[in-house]
């Protein structure tokens, strides 16, 4: 089976690729440059960028499936003159021209990592997102991907194409970065955290790991065809109960200072930052019962072995 992979240097296609390898798929990989430690793997193919006038005819051209992980991704205090623009410039009208080409082309499924903004930013406790919402976000990242799940819906019934739909919430892993990595390294300190009062709050967040099971899983599975799917561990967590995994993967003790999170959250709007006590004391979960059932798919791998396995890497990183 030939498959079309973007976004091979990204966080998830760097986990994928050697998932897809293993499994004997052969792999077109578009990139910006070429990768010599890929030789001899993978084909590689030059692109210039991912937009709306990128040419993928040499790429997709008797491929089978094209995974589109590439995409701008959501930057906390964004500083771009216009985000909306440069974000739907890659996220939907470069991911709506290669669906296209890739329809044309004759791939019978394209499978687009999206992301739960489509959803929106936080839910209410005992009510998690749903896959089949009608919700349409304001946020420039979760409009941009909203904007491209609709373009491809429209691709697909077109076409005939299918389409699968993934919505990832928060996703960790080995060498995962930005505030994930910052919260592992203050609990690697041991610097007492003012976060041991934010027990009341559900947040679901997959591994990489996970992820990679469910992609790869709706490769070639039948149920799988025109649908959207969330994803998660299955493990829902508090921000207090994420503290102390991550406290016990590093080995290393839990040093949480019990404020309670209505305190956290008037400091938060005082100093101007609500977005942090939102993203610290808010919910933020999904239902993946769809995902399950449908696909009679489960999550491989427990959050314990996923956070000793992101510690791991941590810890490893750290001493070079």
């Amino acid at each position: 089976m030939e498959i079309v992979l973007t976004g091979i240097s990204g966080f998830v296609g760097q986990a994928l690729l050697p998932n897809l390898l293993s499994k004997q798929y052969n792999i077109r990989a578009a990139v910006r440059s070429l990768n010599e430690r890929l030789n001899g793997q993978v084909s590689q193919y030059s692109i210039d960028n991912i937009c709306k006038n990128q040419d993928w005819e040499r790429i997709v051209i008797n491929a089978d499936i094209v995974i589109h992980c590439a995409a701008r991704v959501h930057i906390m205090n964004d500083a771009s003159t216009n985000p909306l623009d440069e974000f739907r410039a890659v996220n939907t009208y470069g991911t709506l021209n290669l669906a296209q080409q890739a329809a044309d082309a004759g791939v019978k499924r394209f499978i687009f990592i999206s992301s739960v903004k489509v959803n929106g930013e936080s839910t209410e406790l005992g009510r998690p997102f749903k896959p089949d919402c009608s919700f349409v976000p304001t946020e420039p990242y979760g409009l941009s991907k909203y904007e491209a799940e609709i373009g491809l819906r429209k691709i697909a019934d077109n076409t005939g194409m299918e389409v699968v739909i993934i919505r990832p919430p928060l996703v960790y892993g080995a060498g995962v970065k930005a505030n994930f990595a910052s919260m592992m390294h203050w609990v690697n300190k041991g610097v007492p955290l003012p976060l041991g009062g934010i027990k009341n709050n559900i947040r679901s967040l997959v591994s990489v790991d996970n992820l990679v099971d469910l992609i790869v899983t709706c490769i070639e599975h039948p149920k799988a065809a025109n649908q959207t799917f969330l994803v998660s561990d299955d493990n829902d967590v508090s921000t207090t109960g994420l503290l102390e995994h991550m406290a016990i993967a590093l080995d290393v003790p839990s040093r949480l200072l019990t404020i309670p999170s209505s305190w956290f959250t008037f400091f938060a709007k005082l100093i101007g930052k609500p977005a942090i006590s939102q993203r610290l004391c808010g919910s933020l979960q999904v239902d993946i019962s769809k995902t399950k059932k449908l696909l009679n798919w489960q999550p491989p791998y427990s959050i314990a072995e996923c956070m000793k396995k992101t510690a791991v890497a941590f810890i490893k990183n750290n001493r070079k």
